[in-house]
């Protein structure tokens, strides 16, 4: 077995109690992810892995960092931001129990247990900000700045009538000063 995700556990292979730490820098060969946001083909993830025999296999946890590049899910502006996720998994011994993930030829092949993790820890709808407005509906323009007020949606004719009793004699702005004073 050979890889960039693959690690050698024959020193600590049914000797429980052991424990051997990895550091490890993995260029993807390919992308990983398939929403609006993904880890690049050629992105660099890196690793800081624990490997730790057991009575049932050996427990593999670790951290892993990167970066996810895609568009903001409201204004499509390019966005890349850094992803760190954490893992964690018993790889068997085979013979055992039938399990997911098994110790093949002294080795642990870490590469599904990590990408199952990155892509899930991917945001569904990623923004550029949390307060991003996206685009303006009518002329497809980026909303940057809000006004701080509602736009103006237009009345119903039927109920137009209704508008111009309320703003006889500013009444309708001396009981909002009112309501403000008490």
């Amino acid at each position: 077995m050979n890889g960039p995700f693959v690690l050698p556990v024959r020193d600590i292979v049914r000797r429980p109690g052991e424990m051997r730490e990895h550091r490890l820098v993995v260029a993807l060969a390919e992308q990983w992810g398939e929403g609006i946001v993904a880890l690049a083909a050629g992105s660099e993830l890196d690793l800081d892995v624990r490997l730790e025999s057991v009575h049932e296999g050996i427990l593999v946890s670790g951290i892993a960092d990167g970066e996810y590049s895609g568009e903001c899910g409201r204004c499509l502006t390019p966005i890349v931001r850094p992803v760190e996720v954490e893992f964690q998994e018993l790889f068997a011994y085979p013979g055992e129990e039938e399990t997911d993930f098994e110790v093949q030829d002294d080795h642990v092949d870490l590469e599904t247990l990590v990408r199952d993790a990155a892509v899930l820890s991917l945001p569904f709808q990623p923004v550029c900000q949390p307060d991003c407005l996206g685009l303006d509906p009518r002329t497809g323009e980026k909303l940057t700045v809000s006004t701080g007020s509602e736009p103006e949606t237009p009345i119903d004719p039927r109920w137009s009538a209704l508008q111009q009793i309320t703003d006889q004699d500013g009444t309708a702005q001396s009981r909002a000063a009112e309501k403000e004073e008490s």
